[in-house]
């Protein structure tokens, strides 16, 4: 589980305009026709061939429930691509991106400043620019640790600097132990 990648995820689910499809044989079917076939789908799932056409028939109609979650994921993941498209680009150009977060928070500081590292819950809207950059490593492939430090970077530039206008010799902030992070656009 990718937990800022999946934040990322559910934070562009957001803005879709439809439900995705729910029953079993309705997600089975807009399988099908996004791969264009049984047998694509069967191997995306790691299913027989024979079952996802039962599923598309309707002879199936509850799948155990780790065939549920891996249908659902994949639902999702091709769900109104235009849609997805165009947050995501909204976020990157003009809307930026809020990050909700419940972490270790602490930073390196110069001498003589307190800097040890504390749970501490933000909420810190970030620029479009860190949008940009967490849209365009999660694309890349971008494993969660460099989405951290991503996150990382935009709470140091917006929350202990505030846009440059204090704090000035902050180098680095170091954001651990994450209870949980969301992200809203």
């Amino acid at each position: 589980m990718s937990l800022f990648g999946d934040g990322l995820d559910a934070a562009v689910q957001k803005a879709f305009t439809r439900p995705a499809p729910k029953s079993a044989g309705a997600q089975m079917r807009y399988l099908v026709t996004q791969l264009k076939g049984t047998k694509a789908v069967a191997q995306l799932l790691r299913i027989s061939q024979r079952t996802v056409e039962r599923y598309v028939k309707g002879q199936i109609k509850k799948p155990r429930p780790d065939l549920a979650a891996r249908m659902e994921r994949e639902v999702k993941k091709r769900w109104q691509p235009q849609i997805r498209a165009k947050a995501r680009q909204k976020a990157a150009t003009t809307g930026g991106i809020v990050i909700d977060t419940r972490a270790r928070i602490g930073y390196t500081a110069p001498i003589g400043s307190t800097d040890d590292a504390r749970i501490r819950h933000l909420t810190v809207a970030l620029p479009p620019q860190y949008a940009a950059r967490l849209f365009d490593a999660q694309q890349a492939g971008a494993g969660d640790q460099q989405l951290q430090q991503i996150a990382a970077e935009g709470l140091r530039e917006m929350y202990f600097q505030d846009g440059g206008r204090r704090a000035g010799s902050l180098e680095e902030v170091r954001f651990t132990d994450i209870e949980r992070v969301e992200f809203d656009l």
